[in-house]
């Protein structure tokens, strides 16, 4: 594809950024109670919108996330897109290794598959079994009312001792054979997509690295394409994982792994039907695994289902779209979607005017034979 260099418009550009900005302030005018949002103020009272342009943005920021959040007016996919941006500046300074996603200080544990699970089910922050009806009062809500809802839980909340991690669901069905075994990943280097262009075939990192930080609504769409009949992918969640997951670092003298921080993340492992092993021996049940930046349920979900549907077509072909690598990868990274879309509100005008010519010659040509 190519474009044609254009001059001028230079104010036009630089008066649309400014009623842009005025669009975004214009509040300040009406009322002399106006305050522009607060980066703290959108860190935790829209953390789930963060959450999604943290794990879009590809980069575990949520301050800055924040801060696109503030500049693009809410617009997540211009959100991620200056997020993602941002990071291209950064320096890459080390990787870390495998991390043990069963070290996570969960917030949020729950199974579909069974109904106790060793330490339990911890339903955690979800509105899953609330109705989904307007809160009304939250119109004119005060602040004193505001602030009252934190220190009524705080003094009403149980004191009760949560041990530091809990055991995997899919651990007690390895020991039972049901699953086939873990294998090593640790000497496998995981695909960069960050660096190295997509050329299918692709491996299984590369297709969980392109998911990760995939936009929500294009897993979700293509995934329940598959659930819904065009794939064969009807899972069962064995678990699913909400909380922060402590990063190890090699110490600069030492050498030794030291944990540098924690990440707040989204884990899913979904059990699939079964088939036989690797080894051809005997049948075990297949999995899919979702894993994102952030409290993002719907995205890890719909991530462990394509996953396991890509493994479907990767292994015997694709007889839906779902299954097909190249078109799922391709198509469910919003940033690179949006970018296509929108550059067709850029000048095409020779492009279009061409077009006219051969509509006008074609029609004339038509018009002499009829």
């Amino acid at each position: 594809m190519s474009y044609v260099a254009i001059k001028g418009g230079g104010r036009a550009i630089a008066g649309a950024a400014a009623v842009t900005e005025y669009l975004r302030t214009e509040e300040g005018l009406a009322s002399d109670t106006a305050e522009p949002l607060a980066i703290d103020t959108i860190l935790h009272q829209l953390r789930h919108l963060v959450d999604r342009v943290v794990s879009e943005g590809g980069v575990y920021h949520p301050q800055f996330a924040a801060l696109a959040i503030k500049q693009s007016l809410g617009d997540t996919l211009e959100a991620a897109f200056a997020l993602r941006a941002w990071r291209s500046t950064r320096p890459r300074l080390s990787a870390t290794p495998v991390l043990d996603t069963s070290r996570m200080r969960l917030i949020r544990r729950i199974s579909s598959a069974f109904k106790d699970i060793p330490g339990g089910q911890m339903l955690g922050p979800t509105p899953d079994y609330a109705l989904r009806l307007l809160r009304l009062e939250l119109i004119d809500e005060s602040p004193q009312a505001f602030r009252a809802i934190a220190r009524d839980w705080l003094a009403s909340c149980p004191e009760a001792t949560l041990p530091d991690s809990f055991p995997k669901v899919l651990d007690a069905l390895r020991t039972e054979g049901l699953l086939a075994p873990v294998s090593d990943i640790r000497s496998e280097t995981a695909f960069d997509i960050t660096r190295e262009p997509l050329v299918f075939p692709v491996p299984r990192s590369a297709a969980l690295a392109t998911m990760a930080r995939a936009e929500t609504g294009s897993l979700l769409a293509i995934a329940y394409s598959n659930m819904r009949g065009y794939g064969d992918v009807h899972p069962t969640v064995a678990e699913l994982r909400v909380g922060y997951l402590p990063v190890l670092l090699p110490h600069p003298v030492t050498g030794e792994l030291t944990e540098a921080g924690e990440v707040l993340v989204t884990e899913c492992e979904v059990v699939a039907m079964y088939t036989a092993d690797d080894a051809g021996g005997k049948p075990v049940f297949t999995i899919g695994y979702g894993a994102c930046f952030g409290h993002n349920e719907v995205k890890a979900i719909s991530m462990a289902i394509l996953d396991r549907a890509l493994q479907k077509g990767m292994k015997d072909g694709a007889d839906n779209p779902s299954e097909d690598p190249e078109f799922v990868l391709l198509h469910v990274d919003g940033v690179d979607s949006m970018g296509f879309a929108s550059h067709y509100k850029m000048p095409h005008y020779v492009t279009f005017q061409s077009d006219l010519d051969r509509l006008r010659t074609t029609q004339q040509k038509s018009g002499a034979f009829a």
